[in-house]
């Protein structure tokens, strides 16, 4: 009977050490991503959207790991992506620029992961790890706001589509806001392009009848203009 229970211990302990040998053997799982800085704020309320153009900010990727616990910096191993590529770009070093042709709020850039393990270390083939922070565009204010006078687009409806500026060749796609500045006294003409399933409604505040499209506006001082989408 003794040797039996012996017997009996010795593949427990056996079965033991092959699962810490195994266990050992398990590559690390990444967990979480967490990117820094969380928030960046690029421009003032006195300076033109042209002006902060190349401005950028390096962000930095973080990795919790699982299998021993440990955080690494994997900055380079991410997919970085813009939520708006008109306002913010981003590189595959992580490093965000303005572009200067639009300004506004919660633009979002993620850092992502594809892995084949979820975070508790579970297999899962295509699962994703993903981190964000949020990056702004402040839009100028008053008429001394740097070039000069101010055109804000704004959009209108349920459909969507494009905007596209002259002379400066900006295109802006609804819902996003879009801010340009212009020497006073440019006539500027604002061309709309419906989305495939959308048609083009109306402007408001333009110079040119409500249905006429392009329409065009001549900026002396800061205006706004709505562009309507069905």
């Amino acid at each position: 009977m003794n040797r039996k229970w012996f017997a009996i211990a010795a593949l427990i302990v056996a079965a033991i050490s092959l699962l810490s040998v195994a266990s050992c053997g398990d590559p690390q799982t990444l967990q979480s991503i967490a990117v820094s800085p969380g928030t960046v704020t690029f421009g003032s309320s006195t300076s033109s959207v042209q002006s902060d153009t190349g401005l950028t900010t390096q962000l930095r990727a973080v990795g919790t790991y699982l299998h021993p616990p440990v955080t690494k910096d994997i900055t380079t191993q991410v997919i970085w992506a813009s939520s708006d590529a008109q306002m913010i770009t981003v590189d595959s070093t992580g490093l965000i620029t303005v572009t200067g042709q639009v300004c506004g709020t919660g633009t979002i850039v993620s850092a992502t992961v594809n892995t084949n393990k979820d975070g508790s270390g579970v297999s899962s083939s295509g699962a994703i790890v993903t981190g964000s922070m949020t990056a702004d565009v402040t839009c100028p204010t008053g008429s001394g706001s740097g070039s000069g006078p101010a055109l804000t687009l704004t959009f209108a409806g349920n459909g969507s589509g494009t905007v596209t500026f002259s002379p400066t060749g900006l295109t802006c796609s609804s819902p996003t806001p879009c801010v340009s500045e212009f020497i006073s006294g440019t006539v500027v003409t604002l061309t709309a392009a419906p989305s495939t399933g959308s048609t083009f409604g109306n402007w408001l505040n333009c110079d040119t009848p409500p249905s006429t499209n392009p329409c065009t506006v001549t900026l002396t001082g800061n205006e706004t203009v709505t562009a309507t989408f069905n």
